[in-house]
């Protein structure tokens, strides 16, 4: 046994979270993906039976009062909130990430008020969110600005009204600063939106202590809801009673069983809601959070950087000179949960480390990611990952 396979072994026997990695089904493949999709739950499948044959089965209709149905949406929320640093009652789960993304920066152009006009957007963000900035923008009548996070506070200026950023790239695993761009966004007297996808369930974010007026965020990747789970909405409490929702759905309002032409909003979070809710793939977000139980956002984020940090050391020691050139921080403050390695042939290399029982992904055109979900991943894992890489690359 090598020296850093030794060293696994001893970090696997002190670390705190390793009973955690019973609660998900796995196997013999190394899976550094979940920040793409994460593993199944080990519990799921019988909730989501039980969800299929007696909720829906037996009682229909039934289920959405006898069940809980109808409330799942902000009660799945407030499960999700201490993972985010919120407190209950401003988090709504429903709808996929683009269309949360949308309701957030719509309705964060309208809380700004008159006379701001323009929109600043993260210049290295998921396309997605470039793409609904850019319809918000049209939609709104604003002018649409992209610009590197550190360039957001120099950009802020009295017209700008929204500003959309990613707390961790997704390409490269880096870590923005949420706390001071929140602090520059609000001082400027505009409205913060942040995009969590990559950060909620990994690493502490502090919607509340921070300040944050919108976020968004998926809920398959980190929090292991299932592919296709439902994404969330966050709005700071102090400003839910001003949310004007641009998609104003029968589900949001005051009186959803009263059928009213005028729509008039619920109170609270419940306005980010729209439409009827997804509850199959809902109630498997709900099961699945449970492997949460007793385990705290900060032991993950400690597990987190001890597994990168260890992965780097590993890749720097198996891997020969010049093969590949790591994107992601070696600051812990800069680093989320994931190493980018920036390789030549990176589509052909992933497809070969997959063959042998590693799993990361490819992002074009020359990177390869591996993500780190502490509550199943473990330092074995990550020696075997490098190992493999050095011998594939070798």
């Amino acid at each position: 046994m090598s020296e850093l396979a030794e060293r696994a072994e001893k970090l696997d026997a002190a670390d705190e979270l390793a009973h955690v990695r019973a609660r998900f089904v796995l196997d013999d493949v190394t899976y550094l993906d979940g920040n793409s999709l994460g593993a199944l739950p080990a519990h799921v499948p019988g909730r989501v039976e039980d969800v299929v044959r007696r909720q829906w089965g037996e009682l229909r209709i039934r289920s959405w009062e006898e069940s809980g149905w109808w409330t799942a949406p902000e009660r799945i929320g407030d499960r999700i909130a201490p993972l985010v640093g919120a407190a209950p009652g401003q988090i709504v789960v429903g709808d996929s990430t683009s269309v949360n993304v949308f309701k957030a920066l719509v309705g964060a152009v309208r809380l700004a008020g008159e006379g701001r006009d323009e929109i600043l957007v993260d210049a290295s963000t998921f396309p997605t969110d470039g793409y609904i900035a850019a319809s918000a923008a049209r939609l709104t009548g604003c002018a649409l600005r992209t610009v590197r996070p550190d360039e957001v506070p120099a950009a802020l200026s009295a017209r700008t009204a929204a500003v959309l950023l990613n707390h961790v790239d997704y390409r490269t695993g880096r870590l923005h600063d949420l706390a001071s761009l929140t602090a520059a966004i609000r001082a400027a007297g505009a409205v913060a939106v942040w995009d969590l996808c990559h950060s909620a369930g990994a690493l502490p974010v502090g919607l509340d202590e921070h300040g944050v007026d919108l976020a968004v965020g998926c809920t398959y990747k980190y929090l292991n809801g299932g592919p296709g789970a439902p994404a969330y909405l966050y709005v700071r409490r102090e400003l839910q009673d001003r949310f004007d929702s641009p998609l104003p759905g029968w589900n949001s309002h005051a009186e959803p069983f009263g059928m009213r032409p005028e729509y008039a909003p619920a109170p609270g979070a419940l306005r980010g809601r729209v439409g009827t809710p997804d509850i199959l793939s809902m109630l498997a977000l709900e099961a699945a959070l449970d492997v949460w139980d007793g385990v705290t956002v900060e032991a993950v984020r400690a597990k987190s950087l001890a597994l990168t940090d260890f992965f780097l050391q590993c890749v720097a020691r198996y891997v020969p000179d010049g093969r590949v050139e790591s994107l992601t921080p070696v600051r812990h403050e800069e680093r989320g949960s994931q190493v980018a390695l920036r390789c030549e042939d990176a589509g052909d290399v992933m497809k070969r480390l997959i063959e042998r029982g590693v799993v990361g992904d490819y992002r074009a055109p020359d990177v390869l990611r591996f993500g780190f979900t502490p509550l199943y991943v473990g330092f074995a894992d990550v020696e075997r990952a490098a190992r493999i890489l050095g011998a594939v690359l070798d």
